[in-house]
C-alpha cells in the first residue's frame, strides 16, 4: 500500500484526512467561499449538497431549481442551487463548485441520534470525479488530484 501512496504523491495527488464517525460515515473539513464547514463524504450522492439553512453562512448565491432531491429516506424535497463557488478541501480547490441546496434536517437528525455531530453538507461524486479521487478506507484518507492553475 505504501507504493500506491508514493505513486499518488508523485502524480500530484493531495492527501486529505477523513474521520470515521459514529454512523460509519467518513467526515471531512472543507471551506466554501472561505468559510469552514463539516461534510460527509458520500460516493453515492451524485451532487455535493449544502443545507438550505447555510446559504448566508457560506455566502452562497442561491437560485431556484426544478430538481427534486432524494436520499437518506427522504424524497421529492425542494431544492435550490448555487453555481461557481470556491471549494477548498485541504490543499485541493476548485472555483467552479456547483452545490445543490436542500433541507438536511433528516440527515442531521440521523447523525445526532447516533451521537455524531451535525454536518453542513455532503461532498458527492461530482467533486470526487472532478478531483479524480482515490479513497483509502483502511487509512481514512482521501486523495484528490491537484488542479492545474
Amino acid at each position: 500500500m505504501k507504493r500506491i501512496h508514493k505513486i499518488l504523491k508523485k502524480n500530484k495527488y493531495i492527501k486529505i484526512k477523513l474521520k470515521k464517525i459514529a454512523t460509519n460515515h467518513l467526515e471531512l473539513k472543507a471551506k466554501i467561499n472561505g468559510i469552514k464547514g463539516s461534510f460527509i463524504l458520500d460516493t453515492g450522492a451524485s451532487n455535493s449538497c449544502v443545507g438550505i439553512d447555510m446559504i448566508s453562512y457560506f455566502n452562497l448565491d442561491a437560485t431556484e431549481s426544478e430538481t427534486k432531491a432524494a436520499g437518506a429516506g427522504a424524497v421529492d424535497m425542494e431544492t435550490q442551487q448555487s453555481e461557481n463557488n470556491l471549494l477548498k478541501i485541504g490543499d485541493w480547490k476548485t472555483k467552479k463548485c456547483h452545490l445543490v441546496l436542500f433541507d438536511l434536517t433528516h440527515v442531521n437528525t440521523a447523525l445526532t441520534q447516533h451521537k455524531a455531530k451535525e454536518v453542513h453538507g455532503i461532498i458527492g461524486a461530482d467533486i470526487l470525479r472532478k478531483g479524480k479521487a482515490f479513497i483509502d478506507y483502511n487509512k481514512n484518507t482521501l486523495y484528490l488530484k491537484k488542479t492545474k492553475k
